[in-house]
Protein backbone atom coordinates (compact mmCIF):
# COMPACT_ATOMS: atom_id res chain seq x y z
CA UNK A 1 0.00 0.00 0.00
CA UNK A 2 3.17 2.45 -0.12
CA UNK A 3 2.07 4.04 -3.23
CA UNK A 4 -1.75 4.45 -1.80
CA UNK A 5 -0.36 6.32 1.13
CA UNK A 6 0.31 9.45 -1.36
CA UNK A 7 -3.32 9.81 -1.80
CA UNK A 8 -4.69 12.73 0.15
CA UNK A 9 -7.52 11.61 2.35
CA UNK A 10 -10.49 13.85 1.37
CA UNK A 11 -12.43 13.03 4.92
CA UNK A 12 -12.05 15.39 8.17
CA UNK A 13 -9.95 12.81 10.47
CA UNK A 14 -12.65 13.35 13.24
CA UNK A 15 -14.79 10.43 13.26
CA UNK A 16 -12.82 8.01 10.55
CA UNK A 17 -13.24 4.57 10.45
CA UNK A 18 -11.57 3.25 7.69
CA UNK A 19 -8.33 3.79 6.91
CA UNK A 20 -8.03 5.67 3.20
CA UNK A 21 -5.00 3.14 1.80
CA UNK A 22 -7.97 0.51 2.74
CA UNK A 23 -10.33 1.31 1.14
CA UNK A 24 -7.94 2.82 -1.93
CA UNK A 25 -6.91 -0.82 -2.25
CA UNK A 26 -10.48 -2.68 -1.77
CA UNK A 27 -11.22 0.03 -4.99
CA UNK A 28 -8.25 -1.21 -7.13
CA UNK A 29 -8.57 -4.84 -6.48
CA UNK A 30 -12.36 -5.10 -7.17
CA UNK A 31 -11.80 -3.26 -10.70
CA UNK A 32 -8.94 -5.14 -11.40
CA UNK A 33 -11.22 -8.22 -10.77
CA UNK A 34 -13.77 -6.89 -12.89
CA UNK A 35 -16.04 -4.48 -10.47
CA UNK A 36 -17.51 -1.99 -13.03
CA UNK A 37 -19.55 0.32 -10.58
CA UNK A 38 -19.35 1.63 -7.42
CA UNK A 39 -21.47 -0.94 -5.96
CA UNK A 40 -19.99 -3.83 -7.65
CA UNK A 41 -16.97 -2.69 -5.74
CA UNK A 42 -18.45 -2.77 -2.37
CA UNK A 43 -20.12 -6.15 -3.26
CA UNK A 44 -16.22 -7.78 -3.94
CA UNK A 45 -15.75 -6.25 -0.80
CA UNK A 46 -18.66 -8.03 1.13
CA UNK A 47 -18.12 -11.36 -0.65
CA UNK A 48 -14.46 -11.57 0.69
CA UNK A 49 -14.06 -14.01 4.11
CA UNK A 50 -12.59 -12.38 6.78
CA UNK A 51 -8.84 -13.38 6.79
CA UNK A 52 -9.03 -11.40 3.42
CA UNK A 53 -10.77 -8.56 4.64
CA UNK A 54 -8.40 -8.05 7.64
CA UNK A 55 -5.48 -8.15 4.64
CA UNK A 56 -6.76 -5.43 3.17
CA UNK A 57 -6.80 -3.36 6.70
CA UNK A 58 -10.18 -4.15 7.73
CA UNK A 59 -10.24 -5.87 11.38
CA UNK A 60 -13.06 -3.95 12.87
CA UNK A 61 -16.12 -4.42 10.25
CA UNK A 62 -16.13 -3.63 6.73
CA UNK A 63 -17.88 -0.36 5.29
CA UNK A 64 -21.16 0.46 3.75
CA UNK A 65 -21.61 0.88 -0.14
CA UNK A 66 -22.67 4.13 0.51
CA UNK A 67 -19.10 5.14 2.64
CA UNK A 68 -17.16 3.40 0.11
CA UNK A 69 -19.33 5.94 -2.81
CA UNK A 70 -19.01 8.95 -0.70
CA UNK A 71 -15.49 8.85 -0.67
CA UNK A 72 -14.24 7.83 -3.77
CA UNK A 73 -16.51 10.66 -5.52
CA UNK A 74 -14.36 12.85 -3.60
CA UNK A 75 -11.03 11.92 -4.26
CA UNK A 76 -8.64 13.81 -6.77
CA UNK A 77 -9.00 12.31 -9.66
CA UNK A 78 -5.62 13.63 -11.98
CA UNK A 79 -3.65 13.01 -8.49
CA UNK A 80 -5.05 9.43 -8.34
CA UNK A 81 -4.35 8.97 -12.12
CA UNK A 82 -0.65 10.14 -11.34
CA UNK A 83 -0.46 7.51 -8.14
CA UNK A 84 -1.72 4.75 -9.97
CA UNK A 85 0.52 5.17 -13.28
CA UNK A 86 3.32 5.55 -10.94
CA UNK A 87 2.78 2.44 -9.26
CA UNK A 88 1.85 0.24 -12.74
CA UNK A 89 5.51 1.93 -14.01
CA UNK A 90 7.37 0.11 -10.63
CA UNK A 91 5.77 -2.97 -11.41
CA UNK A 92 6.55 -3.13 -15.47
CA UNK A 93 9.46 -5.76 -16.15
CA UNK A 94 12.52 -3.96 -17.38
CA UNK A 95 13.71 -5.54 -20.44
CA UNK A 96 16.21 -4.90 -23.44
CA UNK A 97 14.59 -2.09 -25.66
CA UNK A 98 14.85 -2.39 -29.33
CA UNK A 99 17.64 -0.05 -30.80
CA UNK A 100 15.65 2.47 -32.72
CA UNK A 101 13.21 2.36 -29.46
CA UNK A 102 11.30 5.79 -28.71
CA UNK A 103 8.57 6.41 -26.18
CA UNK A 104 5.39 7.33 -27.67
CA UNK A 105 1.94 8.44 -26.06
CA UNK A 106 -0.83 8.52 -27.76
CA UNK A 107 -3.30 10.99 -26.54
CA UNK A 108 -7.11 10.65 -27.01
CA UNK A 109 -10.50 11.76 -25.91
CA UNK A 110 -13.17 9.80 -24.88
CA UNK A 111 -17.42 10.46 -23.85
CA UNK A 112 -18.51 8.79 -20.49
CA UNK A 113 -22.60 8.58 -22.38
CA UNK A 114 -23.68 7.39 -18.66
CA UNK A 115 -22.24 9.83 -16.86
CA UNK A 116 -23.43 13.51 -16.07
CA UNK A 117 -21.65 16.61 -14.02
CA UNK A 118 -24.34 19.57 -14.16
CA UNK A 119 -26.55 17.51 -16.59
CA UNK A 120 -23.36 17.66 -19.11
CA UNK A 121 -21.83 14.42 -20.53
CA UNK A 122 -18.88 13.90 -19.18
CA UNK A 123 -15.59 14.00 -21.65
CA UNK A 124 -11.91 12.96 -20.38
CA UNK A 125 -8.53 13.36 -22.70
CA UNK A 126 -5.98 10.51 -21.66
CA UNK A 127 -2.46 10.00 -22.47
CA UNK A 128 -1.55 5.83 -22.95
CA UNK A 129 2.15 4.99 -22.92
CA UNK A 130 1.66 2.60 -26.47
CA UNK A 131 4.36 0.42 -25.25
CA UNK A 132 3.39 -1.09 -22.18
CA UNK A 133 -0.66 0.29 -22.48
CA UNK A 134 -0.51 2.17 -18.73
CA UNK A 135 -2.58 5.52 -19.04
CA UNK A 136 -0.11 8.10 -17.58
CA UNK A 137 -2.73 10.74 -16.95
CA UNK A 138 -5.82 11.97 -17.65
CA UNK A 139 -7.68 15.14 -17.61
CA UNK A 140 -11.46 16.37 -17.23
CA UNK A 141 -12.64 18.45 -19.96
CA UNK A 142 -14.59 21.26 -18.48
CA UNK A 143 -18.11 21.21 -19.32
CA UNK A 144 -18.36 24.70 -21.59
CA UNK A 145 -14.38 23.62 -23.25
CA UNK A 146 -13.35 21.20 -26.03
CA UNK A 147 -10.09 18.99 -25.44
CA UNK A 148 -7.84 21.43 -26.89
CA UNK A 149 -7.33 24.03 -23.63
CA UNK A 150 -6.94 20.73 -21.86
CA UNK A 151 -4.01 20.00 -23.55
CA UNK A 152 -1.28 21.56 -22.05
CA UNK A 153 -2.46 20.42 -18.35
CA UNK A 154 -2.34 16.56 -20.02
CA UNK A 155 1.49 17.33 -20.82
CA UNK A 156 1.83 18.69 -17.31
CA UNK A 157 0.37 15.50 -15.67
CA UNK A 158 2.56 13.43 -18.18
CA UNK A 159 5.59 15.49 -17.10
CA UNK A 160 4.81 15.19 -13.85
CA UNK A 161 4.96 11.03 -13.89
CA UNK A 162 8.09 10.90 -15.96
CA UNK A 163 9.72 13.53 -14.70
CA UNK A 164 10.77 14.78 -18.37
CA UNK A 165 9.17 14.95 -21.84
CA UNK A 166 12.70 15.22 -23.34
CA UNK A 167 12.51 12.90 -26.70
CA UNK A 168 8.80 11.82 -26.52
CA UNK A 169 7.00 11.60 -29.40
CA UNK A 170 2.77 12.49 -28.64
CA UNK A 171 0.65 11.13 -31.51
CA UNK A 172 -3.00 12.76 -31.75
CA UNK A 173 -5.59 13.21 -33.76
CA UNK A 174 -6.47 15.75 -36.30
CA UNK A 175 -8.32 17.69 -33.74
CA UNK A 176 -4.69 18.12 -32.21
CA UNK A 177 -2.99 19.76 -35.19
CA UNK A 178 -2.85 23.44 -33.45
CA UNK A 179 0.03 25.06 -34.06
CA UNK A 180 0.27 26.17 -30.20
CA UNK A 181 0.30 22.28 -29.17
CA UNK A 182 3.45 22.12 -31.86
CA UNK A 183 4.84 25.20 -29.88
CA UNK A 184 3.73 23.63 -26.63
CA UNK A 185 5.22 20.39 -27.17
CA UNK A 186 8.79 21.56 -28.99
CA UNK A 187 9.14 23.82 -25.74
CA UNK A 188 9.22 20.74 -23.18
CA UNK A 189 11.91 18.85 -26.17
CA UNK A 190 9.20 16.52 -27.13
CA UNK A 191 7.99 15.74 -30.41
CA UNK A 192 4.51 15.64 -32.28
CA UNK A 193 3.32 13.31 -34.86
CA UNK A 194 -0.34 14.59 -36.18
CA UNK A 195 -3.06 13.79 -38.60
CA UNK A 196 -3.64 16.34 -40.89
CA UNK A 197 -8.39 16.98 -42.01
CA UNK A 198 -10.04 19.49 -43.56
CA UNK A 199 -10.58 21.48 -40.08
CA UNK A 200 -6.78 22.83 -41.06
CA UNK A 201 -7.64 23.45 -44.49
CA UNK A 202 -4.56 25.44 -45.93
CA UNK A 203 -2.29 22.98 -44.11
CA UNK A 204 -3.87 20.06 -45.63
CA UNK A 205 -3.79 21.47 -49.17
CA UNK A 206 -0.22 22.02 -49.21
CA UNK A 207 0.55 18.33 -48.19
CA UNK A 208 -2.17 16.84 -50.74
CA UNK A 209 -0.15 18.98 -53.25
CA UNK A 210 3.37 17.58 -52.89
CA UNK A 211 5.09 16.06 -55.66
CA UNK A 212 3.93 12.46 -54.06
CA UNK A 213 3.78 10.29 -57.52
CA UNK A 214 7.51 11.12 -57.11
CA UNK A 215 8.67 10.10 -54.01
CA UNK A 216 9.17 5.97 -53.47
CA UNK A 217 7.23 4.21 -51.19
CA UNK A 218 9.28 3.84 -47.94
CA UNK A 219 7.58 1.24 -46.01
CA UNK A 220 4.96 -1.33 -46.85
CA UNK A 221 2.88 -3.71 -44.81
CA UNK A 222 0.45 -6.43 -45.78
CA UNK A 223 -2.20 -7.86 -43.65
CA UNK A 224 -4.82 -10.24 -43.46
CA UNK A 225 -7.69 -11.38 -42.03
CA UNK A 226 -11.80 -11.46 -41.18
CA UNK A 227 -12.03 -11.60 -44.97
CA UNK A 228 -9.81 -8.85 -45.72
CA UNK A 229 -6.48 -8.00 -47.02
CA UNK A 230 -4.97 -4.39 -46.24
CA UNK A 231 -1.65 -2.76 -48.09
CA UNK A 232 -0.42 -0.20 -45.87
CA UNK A 233 1.91 2.25 -48.06
CA UNK A 234 3.81 5.06 -46.29
CA UNK A 235 5.81 7.76 -47.92
CA UNK A 236 7.55 10.46 -46.37
CA UNK A 237 9.80 13.70 -47.53
CA UNK A 238 11.62 16.25 -45.79
CA UNK A 239 10.15 19.65 -45.68
CA UNK A 240 12.47 22.30 -47.15
CA UNK A 241 13.72 24.69 -44.21
CA UNK A 242 12.85 27.21 -43.11
CA UNK A 243 8.82 26.00 -42.60
CA UNK A 244 8.26 24.36 -45.74
CA UNK A 245 4.91 24.18 -44.98
CA UNK A 246 2.49 26.30 -42.59
CA UNK A 247 3.02 24.33 -39.27
CA UNK A 248 5.64 25.09 -36.90
CA UNK A 249 8.52 22.29 -36.07
CA UNK A 250 7.23 19.99 -38.92
CA UNK A 251 10.54 18.09 -40.23
CA UNK A 252 9.10 16.03 -42.56
CA UNK A 253 5.16 15.54 -44.52
CA UNK A 254 3.97 11.90 -44.53
CA UNK A 255 1.16 10.20 -46.65
CA UNK A 256 -0.06 6.96 -46.01
CA UNK A 257 -2.34 4.96 -48.42
CA UNK A 258 -4.80 2.25 -47.34
CA UNK A 259 -5.37 -0.15 -49.76
CA UNK A 260 -8.67 -2.74 -48.67
CA UNK A 261 -9.89 -5.57 -50.67
CA UNK A 262 -13.03 -6.81 -49.23
CA UNK A 263 -15.12 -9.46 -51.26
CA UNK A 264 -13.54 -8.33 -54.21
CA UNK A 265 -13.73 -5.03 -53.94
CA UNK A 266 -11.51 -2.65 -53.61
CA UNK A 267 -11.07 0.85 -51.97
CA UNK A 268 -8.40 3.29 -51.15
CA UNK A 269 -7.86 5.79 -48.56
CA UNK A 270 -5.22 7.87 -48.28
CA UNK A 271 -4.04 10.42 -44.80
CA UNK A 272 -1.61 13.18 -43.90
CA UNK A 273 0.68 13.59 -41.32
CA UNK A 274 3.31 15.87 -40.13
CA UNK A 275 5.60 14.98 -37.82
CA UNK A 276 8.44 16.77 -35.95
CA UNK A 277 11.26 14.17 -36.30
CA UNK A 278 13.62 14.38 -38.66
CA UNK A 279 14.54 11.83 -41.82
CA UNK A 280 17.27 9.91 -39.67
CA UNK A 281 15.54 9.51 -36.24
CA UNK A 282 11.69 8.65 -37.74
CA UNK A 283 12.44 6.14 -40.92
CA UNK A 284 9.43 5.25 -42.68
CA UNK A 285 9.22 1.91 -40.85
CA UNK A 286 9.20 3.71 -37.76
CA UNK A 287 6.54 6.00 -38.91
CA UNK A 288 4.71 2.92 -39.55
CA UNK A 289 4.42 1.43 -36.54
CA UNK A 290 3.88 4.69 -34.53
CA UNK A 291 1.05 5.39 -36.55
CA UNK A 292 -0.81 2.14 -36.07
CA UNK A 293 0.20 2.46 -32.35
CA UNK A 294 -1.82 5.46 -31.99
CA UNK A 295 -4.79 3.30 -32.87
CA UNK A 296 -3.99 1.35 -29.58
CA UNK A 297 -5.95 4.12 -27.10
CA UNK A 298 -9.50 3.69 -28.93
CA UNK A 299 -8.81 -0.61 -29.95
CA UNK A 300 -6.85 -1.30 -26.55
CA UNK A 301 -8.06 1.01 -24.22
CA UNK A 302 -11.54 2.67 -24.72
CA UNK A 303 -12.87 0.01 -26.48
CA UNK A 304 -12.46 -2.63 -24.03
CA UNK A 305 -13.33 -0.24 -21.20
CA UNK A 306 -16.43 -0.33 -23.11
CA UNK A 307 -16.82 -4.02 -23.62
CA UNK A 308 -15.48 -5.42 -20.79
CA UNK A 309 -15.78 -2.64 -17.84
CA UNK A 310 -19.45 -1.12 -20.01
CA UNK A 311 -17.96 1.96 -19.44
CA UNK A 312 -20.89 4.32 -21.40
CA UNK A 313 -23.60 2.04 -19.22
CA UNK A 314 -22.27 3.41 -15.82
CA UNK A 315 -24.48 6.31 -14.29
CA UNK A 316 -21.82 7.80 -12.30
CA UNK A 317 -22.91 11.80 -11.53
CA UNK A 318 -21.75 12.78 -8.68
CA UNK A 319 -18.58 14.75 -7.64
CA UNK A 320 -15.51 13.64 -9.12
CA UNK A 321 -16.71 9.71 -9.90
CA UNK A 322 -16.96 9.68 -13.36
CA UNK A 323 -13.28 10.52 -13.29
CA UNK A 324 -12.40 8.48 -10.37
CA UNK A 325 -14.11 5.32 -11.83
CA UNK A 326 -12.42 5.78 -15.54
CA UNK A 327 -8.97 5.91 -13.70
CA UNK A 328 -9.60 2.49 -11.70
CA UNK A 329 -10.57 0.92 -15.14
CA UNK A 330 -7.59 2.42 -16.82
CA UNK A 331 -5.30 0.40 -14.06
CA UNK A 332 -7.08 -2.17 -14.33
CA UNK A 333 -6.28 -2.83 -17.79
CA UNK A 334 -2.87 -1.42 -17.72
CA UNK A 335 -1.91 -4.05 -14.59
CA UNK A 336 -3.09 -6.75 -16.92
CA UNK A 337 -1.17 -5.18 -20.14
CA UNK A 338 1.88 -5.18 -18.16
CA UNK A 339 1.26 -9.19 -17.02
CA UNK A 340 1.26 -10.34 -20.39
CA UNK A 341 -2.67 -10.05 -21.11
CA UNK A 342 -4.07 -9.87 -23.84
CA UNK A 343 -7.64 -10.81 -23.40
CA UNK A 344 -8.57 -8.36 -20.39
CA UNK A 345 -11.82 -10.11 -20.19
CA UNK A 346 -10.08 -12.98 -18.95
CA UNK A 347 -7.56 -11.70 -17.27
CA UNK A 348 -10.16 -10.35 -14.92
CA UNK A 349 -11.64 -13.56 -14.75
CA UNK A 350 -9.01 -14.97 -13.13
CA UNK A 351 -8.01 -12.35 -11.14
CA UNK A 352 -11.75 -12.59 -9.30
CA UNK A 353 -10.72 -16.27 -8.95
CA UNK A 354 -7.41 -15.89 -7.61
CA UNK A 355 -8.22 -13.47 -4.86
CA UNK A 356 -5.56 -13.95 -2.54
CA UNK A 357 -2.64 -13.11 -5.05
CA UNK A 358 -4.49 -9.84 -6.06
CA UNK A 359 -4.58 -8.90 -2.85
CA UNK A 360 -1.30 -9.11 -2.05
CA UNK A 361 -0.01 -8.00 -4.98
CA UNK A 362 -2.21 -4.51 -4.47
CA UNK A 363 -1.17 -4.37 -0.63
CA UNK A 364 2.52 -5.35 -1.06
CA UNK A 365 5.79 -3.21 -1.10
CA UNK A 366 6.93 -3.12 -4.83
CA UNK A 367 10.45 -3.06 -5.75
CA UNK A 368 11.58 0.33 -7.92
CA UNK A 369 12.75 -1.11 -11.11
CA UNK A 370 12.78 1.99 -13.25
Amino acid sequence: MLALAAVPDPRDPRGVRYPLTALLAVAVCAVLAGASSFAAITDWLHDLDEQMQARLGFTGGIPAGTTVWRLLTRLDAALLTAVLADWLRARTPVSPRPRRYRMVIAVDGKTLRGARIGGRQVHLLSALDTSTGIVLAQVTIDAKSNEIPAFGPLLDAVEAVLGTLAGVLFTADALHTQTGHADEIARRGAHLLVQVKANQPTLFKQLKRLPWGQIPAGNRTRDRGHGRRETRTVKAVTLATPGGIGFPHAQQAVRITRTRIVASRTSREAAYLTVSLPAGQALPIDLQTWIRRHWYIENRLHHVKDVTFREDQHQARTGNGPAVIATLRNTAIGYHRIAGATNIARATRQADRRSYDLITAVTSSYPTTQ
